[in-house]
């Protein structure tokens, strides 16, 4: 009976060893991303949540980027600063940036470029390259600090060095408009063309820029609409607005209203000012569709409402078009769309 016991035995301690090897390999954090990456948001969601539960840093930041998007859950601001702060406080560099972000473009919370660049520090502080490329930003327009384009080209540059992709975008910026170095559309066109690469859509969106105006490249509509495309692929709503831009002018494309309705209609549920400007002129001229007053004015004050000092002129002319009740009605309409995050306007 002893041998038979010593068998099972083994058998038990080989079962346990086996155990402890797959549990060492695996890698939750890697899953995770993996999960991501093939679209599976309900496999990410499984593997973050209980763990960011259970207060581990970089889960929480996943799990508040899941939210802030939308992927795989209702979007949700307040679940998406809930889970960045509970990261944050524990020194995640990734949780302070993205933190900043939700502070500067006033998501879920009022926008506050101070508490924005506060954040945006203390993850550059740590080499975060994205915090450095933040902190570059808020000194190029300044947001939050007085404009100082030689703290901006500092901190941008970093960011590019470590082959930061929005670093690169910055840096391409910066020597597109001439700002802390002088103007080279060459040299803006190499970082452009470098954060392109990695798949950045703002800096598809820039070379998209570089092609439709002429700058550093011969002029080309088409080859602008090409680098558009693939930026609003990712949902990136400057290219969405240049696209519908480019369908109300003709530019590249058959001028088509009703595309460019649509595609305007997609960066203004993101919250794009300058789409939402020009939706409202899109119905007030009846571009795409009927004339509609009512919901220019819904639109053209929103965007004046988010900074758009254009849309004013626009909201201030379609007033004196409406009667007393189509005016409360389209100023409801502006309350509803806003409380909606402009969803469903």
């Amino acid at each position: 009976m002893k041998p038979r016991w010593n068998i099972l035995l083994a058998r038990i301690v080989l079962a346990f060893l086996l155990s402890l090897v797959i549990a060492a390999c695996t890698d939750p954090a890697a899953d995770a991303a993996a999960a991501h990456d093939r679209g599976d948001y309900a496999v990410e969601l499984k593997i973050t949540k209980p763990l960011a539960e259970k207060g581990v840093a970089w889960a929480q930041v996943r799990l508040g980027r899941m939210y802030a998007r939308g992927w795989g859950v209702d979007r949700n601001y307040q679940e998406a600063l809930k889970w960045y702060r509970l990261a944050a406080a524990q020194g995640d560099a990734s949780a302070q940036n993205r933190l900043g972000n939700m502070y500067s473009g006033g998501y879920g919370v009022e926008r506050n470029y101070v508490e924005a660049l506060k954040l945006y520090r203390l993850a550059a502080a740590q080499g975060n390259a994205d915090g450095q490329s933040n902190v570059g930003m808020m000194y190029s327009n300044g947001w939050g600090v007085v404009k100082d384009y030689a703290e901006a080209l500092k901190w941008t540059r970093l960011a590019a060095d470590q082959g930061n992709a929005r670093g690169q975008d910055g840096l391409g910026v910066l020597y597109d408009n001439g700002s802390g170095v002088p103007r080279d559309y060459i040299e803006a066109l190499k970082w452009f063309r470098l954060a392109a690469a990695q798949g950045d859509a703002a800096a598809q969106t820039h070379l998209g820029n570089m092609y439709s105006d002429g700058r550093g490249v011969p002029q080309d509509y088409t080859e602008a609409m090409r680098w558009y495309r693939i930026a609003a692929s990712k949902e990136y709503v400057t290219a969405q607005t240049r696209i519908g831009s480019a369908y109300e002018l003709g530019e590249g494309v058959e001028k088509d209203y009703v595309e460019a309705l649509k595609w305007y209609g997609l960066a203004a549920a993101q919250g794009d000012e300058r789409a939402q400007n020009y939706l409202g002129g899109m119905y007030a001229l009846g571009r795409g569709g009927p004339t509609d007053y009512v919901r220019s004015y819904m639109w053209f004050s929103l965007a004046a409402a988010g900074g758009d000092s254009a849309a004013i002129e626009g909201r201030d002319w379609v007033a004196k078009k409406l009667t007393y009740k189509q005016l409360n009605q389209a100023q409801k309409l502006a309350v509803e769309c806003k409380a909606r995050d402009f969803v469903d306007c």
